[in-house]
């Protein structure tokens, strides 16, 4: 594994760094998806926003705690322990390094498989637990997370009057599913960036997330921004008792572009440490990933993108830098 020194990380930071564009207050919508009447504006805000907070959520806190004191633990374990856990190829301990493709930001992170079978040996070995205690921590969070999930894509479906209403969630539910699950820590930026800097210094760069959807949690530190469709970007207020959730490419795509995939990044936090935690949906690695023929007036001749698989499409994606339009190389040319 190769090790950057801190000067060379400390550089690579400063020449990865875009000054943001001026922060505009807005209202992210809000919605308690306990109410299945809810549906539309579950709708509205995937086509003006592609993000949405939801409360009512369901999921048992003791899920959160759990996970979040074991992450806690490994996370400040000595980074030599860390790195007996990666790199991340594709899964395990990532620090600084974003992808194969030149990104760094100012956060470590462990990428997982939800794949129940997933060896966790390496991590329970650091935190001095049984592997099945790790296992079970995050197939408890995983489990509630794709639950959620679902019962939101179901709505947005009746909301859309697509029939059968599992058209999206069965993606997510099928056994061969290519969900992720990620954890991300951002530790206090160092003064010298920060005053090199002036302030806002990138800990996770601008990018959409190219899987269906996507469920975040995060402690109670602010960092998280979204951009709106005229590219101003917005900071999302943090609330550890809530979930945020993302369009993804996919679903854009699905959706015929009706459903935006939101561009969204993360600040570094000059004092406090913040700790997030996301389920990436995904489908099937061989699933066609097509506009739905429902949503289309006259057939073929008004999709947005061409036909290609989860496959080919997370292949090119993972080729590309964070900031790239990962669909404009499958927008059907007009």
């Amino acid at each position: 594994m190769v090790v950057l020194s801190r000067q060379v990380v400390n550089e690579q930071l400063i020449k990865n760094y875009k000054s943001p564009s001026s922060f505009f207050p807005c209202n992210i919508p809000l919605i308690d998806i306990s109410k299945p009447e809810n549906k539309n504006q579950l709708v509205k805000a995937c086509e003006e926003f592609g993000f949405f907070k939801v409360v009512n959520h369901g999921v048992p806190m003791e899920f959160i705690t759990k996970l979040e004191l074991e992450a806690i633990k490994f996370f400040s374990s000595p980074m030599s322990q860390k790195e007996k856990t990666g790199p991340p190829d594709p899964f395990g301990y990532g620090n600084k390094k974003i992808g194969p493709n030149g990104d760094v930001g100012w956060v470590e992170y462990i990428l997982l498989s939800t794949n129940s079978e997933f060896n966790y040996q390496k991590f329970a070995s650091i935190l001095g637990v049984n592997p099945k205690d790790i296992r079970d921590a995050v197939n408890d969070y995983v489990l509630a997370m794709k639950k959620m999930a679902c019962e939101i894509l179901e709505m947005l479906a009746e909301g859309l009057k697509i029939h059968p209403k599992n058209v999206f969630s069965k993606l997510l539910m099928d056994e061969k599913s290519d969900s992720l699950f990620r954890l991300n820590h951002y530790p206090p930026c160092p003064d010298e960036l920060q005053e090199y800097n002036g302030r806002n210094l990138i800990g996770f760069g601008e990018h959409t997330d190219p899987q269906i959807i996507s469920l975040l949690r995060s402690n109670n530190t602010s960092g998280l921004q979204i951009s709106l469709v005229d590219g101003h970007w917005i900071s999302v207020p943090p609330d550890q008792n809530s979930f945020f959730i993302n369009v993804g490419d996919s679903l854009q795509v699905m959706t015929n572009g009706r459903f935006k995939s939101v561009k969204h990044r993360v600040l570094a936090n000059s004092v406090k440490s913040r700790l997030s935690m996301i389920y990436f949906g995904g489908p099937p690695l061989s699933e066609k990933i097509a506009p739905l023929a429902s949503l289309l007036i006259k057939g073929d001749q008004d999709s947005l993108y061409k036909e290609f698989t989860w496959f080919e499409y997370k292949n090119s994606a993972y080729k590309s830098r964070l900031a790239d339009n990962r669909l404009v190389l499958f927008e059907k040319v007009v």
